[in-house]
């Protein structure tokens, strides 16, 4: 009786020591092991796969995600009894047992799936001592993780041969597709190559090892009725089962794994380290297609200068990124090329004249049709200048921006405010005002800041969407991605609208007679950009569904003599546009009902004034019409015997008729060619009505006043003279003094060459009306 009670106390010692152990002792560390991070396609498809930490290929396998005929055959095959054994099966031991025993020898294992994640986990020789490790372990691990947990690790650490780990891994590497929907002999074959991973991974000296394997498996399974035949209506016997399954091949090698978008899946892993699967908006069709295209236009790009390209593609109605383009060859030695180009920030050139010109629109400021100056202006030293270094005088401000003109643009920010213009900017979703350099000025309009192709194209995203923005999706719904929420509406519908007709009004500049065989206007509305010293070239746009951003350029901010966005981007931009996005019959959009007909003077677009001997009707948001007349046509009382301009205090008896004519500013009269145009300018005024005009005088185009001239060393000065350039409103001659010094007389808009001399000199213009002008010019 004594022995027996320390008996049953030695029993209950040790089991009160195997269950401490088993919630002491450390679990395996390889039971939850690095995994591959894996980048899908918006329908699921892989697209790139990542080593493990481990430099293994292993993505991680939920069994619920995997084919359940799969799993039903695994069950068959390794642990029928799964999903009711602690750890062990009692009864796989004993049937074990016997059947070793009868054999004399070992013909039967009674391993259970645990027991085999434990073994996967942490390998041993196969001894009996190992067997009573991997037997605790086992129900170890069933106490601490569910049944779907350990098989979750199960299916992931499953060897298939070299690096391979994980069914995912296997069914991808050899069939090219994950384990979701499987074949019958794809599953034997899964199940068959773990089992001698060595001798059966395919490959050419392993074929006849692994279809031997793979149709014993697939017999055993049939004969169990644990691998699919069909549908109940046309299910196959066994016999004929097997015959398919020994007809199909088995692979012959082992598949590259998905190294596809690798400039956004490098920066996905990036941003989301921990997330082993992300799942992006990227529509395979259209990704292939854009690197393609890229891919063609590549020759005509590096002829042009450029060595990095970008193309971005976004659905503006959701927002779902569809295509990304980092650069030309993400695994290529060349400098720069393994760099994301979508998100480099870049100087934008002319990309946000759009924008500009939609909040003057909406602010009354200006309208499409406003006649504005077109000529050299200097604000405190900053002297922007027209891509071409010609100047129109006065050029409509639609035209401006169908032809990218400069210093309208500057002129127009002026008046909307640059804070203003940020703050615009700042609620299409770009990254602005932190992103603006506190220098950037007035120059913000033409370059002065920059921005990547990802955030431009949320940019034009808003115009897309008639004002309203939404942010880039590049993740589906539940991926840690940002919601598509639209912003609140930065643009008005109706400024919007009359922009996107300016930005349609031009075709692809390589046809740009195409829109003459049209008998509609283009349905692609588009823009041009080009960074000062030609190192980023530019087009961005939209159609009926997509918007689509080209940047090509040098990311060493190396110059490209002939890199413009005409020539490097838009060329690759139509290509790619008319592919993904072609306009049906109805792309056309009707104008809001917040736009109406307004009368204005047909050559200023202001609104008339009773000079205004023509007018006709554009479209301007009712809500803000710029109520500024037209600043140009005017009344001139004119003597019909001279010809000359008259005033009221000088008309006398004078014969006079009073008639239309326009009166340029002074800046403009230079560079506006009117021989061209219907309109006239006044005559001069008759000597005797000539009178002092305080406060206005001739306009002094050079030299600007301030400059710091430098003298070239080793060149006569002779050879550096200097021009002197002013202009009146109207007609009449200039008088030019230096110093007090007389020069000479010349016609309005002409100019008069001065041989520099060392020092501070000051320069004085009069006109025959009495008004004057000074600047004061330094000669070092």
């Amino acid at each position: 009786m004594k022995y027996l009670k320390y008996t049953i106390y030695g029993v209950a010692l040790m089991m009160a020591a195997f269950w401490l152990a088993i919630w002491l002792v450390p679990l395996p560390e390889r039971f939850d092991p690095p995994v591959s991070h894996t980048i899908h396609y918006a329908d699921g498809t892989t697209a790139h796969v990542f080593l493990a930490d481990d430099d293994r290929w292993r993505i991680a396998a939920r069994y619920d995600q995997v084919d359940p005929d799969y799993i039903e055959a695994l069950l068959a095959l390794e642990d029928k009894r799964f999903w009711d054994h602690p750890g062990v099966d009692p009864i796989a031991v004993v049937r074990a047992a016997l059947s070793n025993i009868t054999s004399g020898g070992v013909v039967s294992g009674a391993s259970t799936v645990t027991m085999q994640v434990v073994r996967m986990s942490e390998p041993r020789p196969r001894t009996f001592r190992s067997k009573a490790v991997e037997a605790f372990r086992a129900i170890q691990l069933e106490r601490h993780h569910s049944k779907e947990e350990i098989l979750n690790s199960y299916l992931s650490l499953l060897p298939y041969g070299y690096n391979y780990e994980g069914l995912e891994t296997a069914s991808l590497a050899y069939f090219g597709h994950d384990a979701s929907r499987l074949t019958p002999a794809q599953i034997a074959t899964l199940l068959a190559v773990p089992q001698a991973p060595s001798i059966r991974y395919p490959s050419p000296q392993n074929e006849a090892r692994l279809q031997w394997a793979r149709n014993d498996i697939a017999r055993f399974l049939l004969d169990r009725d644990a691998l699919p035949r069909g549908m109940r209506s046309d299910r196959l016997t066994v016999e004929e089962a097997m015959e398919a399954i020994e007809a199909t091949p088995v692979p012959g090698e082992v598949r590259t794994m998905p190294r596809e978008i690798p400039h956004l899946a490098y920066r996905l892993r990036r941003d989301y380290p921990k997330a082993p699967r992300l799942t992006t908006t990227v529509d395979r069709t259209t990704q292939r297609l854009a690197e393609g295209m890229v891919e063609r236009h590549e020759p005509n790009i590096k002829s042009l200068g450029g060595d990095h390209v970008s193309a971005v593609i976004v659905d503006h109605h959701t927002g779902e990124l569809k295509g990304a383009v980092g650069n030309f060859d993400f695994f290529s030695n060349e400098p720069g090329q393994a760099m994301a180009g979508f998100d480099v920030r870049r100087s934008t050139g002319s990309l946000l004249k759009p924008f500009l010109l939609a909040r003057a629109i909406d602010k009354g400021v200006a309208g499409p049709s406003h006649r504005v100056v077109d000529a050299p202006v200097d604000y405190g030293g900053y002297r922007p200048e027209n891509f071409d270094g010609e100047f129109e005088g006065l050029v409509r401000l639609d035209d401006a921006l169908a032809r990218s003109l400069n210093i309208p643009f500057v002129n127009l920010l002026n008046q909307v405010g640059v804070d203003d213009f940020l703050m615009t900017l700042n609620r299409l979703g770009a990254p602005y005002p932190d992103g603006v350099p506190e220098d950037s000025g007035l120059s913000l309009v033409v370059g002065g800041v920059d921005a990547s192709p990802m955030e431009v194209a949320t940019l034009f995203s808003s115009l897309a969407r008639r004002g309203r923005a939404v942010p880039i999706k590049r993740l589906h719904d539940g991926e840690m991605s940002t919601a598509s929420t639209a912003l609140p509406g930065a643009l008005s519908e109706e400024s919007t609208w009359l922009v996107r007709q300016v930005l349609q009004s031009r075709d692809r500049p390589d046809f740009p007679r195409r829109n003459m065989l049209r008998d509609r206007q283009s349905p692609y509305a588009w823009k041009t950009g080009t960074s000062m010293g030609f190192r980023d070239a530019w087009t961005a746009g939209f159609g009926p569904r997509y918007v689509v951003v080209i940047w090509a350029g040098n990311l060493s901010y190396r110059p490209g003599r002939y890199l413009v966005g005409e020539r490097a981007a838009a060329p690759l931009f139509f290509d790619l546009i008319e592919a993904i996005d072609p306009a049906g019959p109805h792309s056309y959009e009707p104008p809001p009902e917040g736009l109406d007909k307004v009368e204005v003077c047909a050559f200023s677009g202001h609104l008339p004034t009773g000079a205004c001997e023509h007018t006709t009707e554009v479209d301007l948001p009712k809500k803000s019409v710029p109520t500024a007349p037209c600043p140009y046509h005017v009344h001139v009382d004119v003597d019909l015997d001279t010809g000359e301009s008259v005033t009221p205090a000088c008309r006398g008896d004078r014969e006079v008729e009073t008639r239309t004519f326009v009166q340029l500013p002074a800046e403009a009269q230079r560079y506006f060619d009117m021989d061209r145009r219907a309109e006239r300018q006044a005559p001069p005024y008759a000597p005797e009505c000539r009178v002092r005009r305080r406060g206005a005088g001739p306009y002094v185009s050079s030299p600007p006043d301030g400059r710091v001239i430098s003298l070239m060393g080793g060149m006569p000065t002779s050879a550096q003279k200097i021009p002197l350039e002013a202009t009146i409103t109207g007609r009449g001659e200039l008088d030019w003094f230096v110093d007090g010094r007389f020069l000479g007389r010349v016609e309005n808009g002409e100019r008069l060459w001065w041989e520099p001399e060392r020092g501070t000199h000051e320069f004085v213009v009069s006109d025959d009306r009495g008004g004057s002008a000074t600047v004061l010019v330094e000669v070092r």
